[in-house]
């Protein structure tokens, strides 16, 4: 299986990176954009779709470039790299992602270009206080009011909630889950914003017989959302990476300046082999969230490729994140030094969509339907 990229995704790559380096190169640029709200900077945001990159996995005849998942794992992972408060996953693969699957053509037309072109950030309303990653809806209610219709209950949490231009809810209609469109001054939508730990921004947010369209034509929408979520814990996956692969750049180079007893900590044996496991943690993770990415470009069992990739950058991010706080020592854990952001982000990515243990316990519900591989011989079923 060939993991590399090809000559235009270096590229891609290498021009991601440039503007996202510009603006958060500087982690203290960052904390100054995530102290003030909406907690991540709209000129860069419009930079990125003058680039063409918040259209990235829409269709071309709905204003987006037609890209694949692997695209899209190299920009989520380039702002994992600076940890860039830009909320890329959130508004296109998550909440744009939901629209391109099941949107009409009129709505993909009107949202998916305007989303590209950075003047809509939608944002998907779907946790529920008191539940735990579902696909389904149960806290908020959709009922017909002549030609359209209303909602009534509340999300929580709404990443970007605040901010959004345009939300996509989840609400139970006919017994199922259905998806509804909420535009941001609708008559009685109540959003509460605040800060979360990470520096980004999440929001409680309340309907009371708020207005909304139907996303697409209706229907139980279930299996659909399951499949956004899937996807975006992937992408989230690959962010992950960028922060894990900067905190343990950092902290090499960390061991390699400071000084204890005369000497270098990178001279202490023990020192070194745990930034070496930190090493062998990250690799795992990459290879299973790039495999995750192909399975999903190939149309293949994109749930169960998400849960894999999840579990596996789950435990390696508690990994080096703890290990990155604890080789700077003392200095690790305070706001002025940059490896307890990276943590407190990979600690975020973990509780979004699903953590870990979720992860390893849908897997475990299907072990025994899994192959096993014989290694002296062909794949067999248990």
């Amino acid at each position: 299986m060939d993991f590399t990229n090809d000559r235009e995704q270096n590229d891609l790559r290498e021009a991601v990176r440039g503007l996202i380096e510009r603006a958060y190169g500087d982690s203290e640029v960052r904390r100054k954009v995530v102290g003030t709200d909406p907690g991540f900077d709209e000129k860069t945001w419009s930079r990125l779709a003058e680039m063409g990159l918040l259209g990235l996995p829409f269709a071309e005849e709905h204003g987006g470039m037609g890209a694949g998942p692997i695209e899209v794992a190299i920009v989520a992972e380039e702002i994992g790299r600076v940890i860039a408060p830009e909320p890329f996953i959130e508004a296109v693969v998550l909440a744009g992602g939901l629209i391109a699957a099941v949107g009409t053509e009129e709505q993909k037309g009107e949202l998916l270009g305007a989303i590209a072109e950075g003047t809509c950030v939608p944002a998907f309303a779907h946790a529920e206080i008191g539940t735990r990653w579902s696909a389904s809806a149960s806290a908020v209610t959709a009922t017909q009011a002549g030609e359209g219709w209303t909602l009534s209950g509340a999300k929580e949490p709404v990443p970007t909630g605040a901010r959004a231009d345009v939300l996509v809810v989840s609400a139970v209609v006919d017994g199922g889950t259905g998806l509804f469109l909420v535009q941001g001054d609708a008559a009685g939508l109540v959003r509460t914003g605040y800060r979360t730990h990470d520096g980004t921004r999440a929001a409680n947010v309340r309907f009371d017989g708020t207005p909304a369209t139907l996303l697409g034509t209706g229907g139980d929408r279930t299996a659909a959302i399951e499949r956004a979520l899937a996807e975006a814990r992937i992408a989230y996956s690959h962010e992950a990476l960028g922060a894990m692969d900067s905190a343990l750049r950092i902290t090499a180079e960390y061991l390699k300046t400071r000084k204890q007893f005369g000497v270098t900590l990178n001279r202490f044996q023990a020192l070194t082999f745990r930034a070496a496991d930190m090493y062998v943690s990250l690799e795992l993770a990459r290879s299973t969230a790039l495999w995750a990415s192909m399975v999903q470009d190939a149309g293949g069992d994109v749930v169960s490729a998400a849960d894999r990739a999840r579990l596996q950058t789950s435990r390696a991010g508690r990994h080096i994140g703890k290990e990155a706080i604890q080789l700077h020592g003392g200095i690790g854990v305070t706001a002025e030094y940059s490896v307890g952001h990276y943590t407190s982000r990979l600690t975020a990515i973990d509780h979004l969509l699903g953590d870990g243990d979720f992860a390893a316990a849908r897997l475990a519900r299907t072990v025994a339907d899994q192959e096993t591989v014989d290694p002296l011989g062909a794949p067999y079923a248990v």
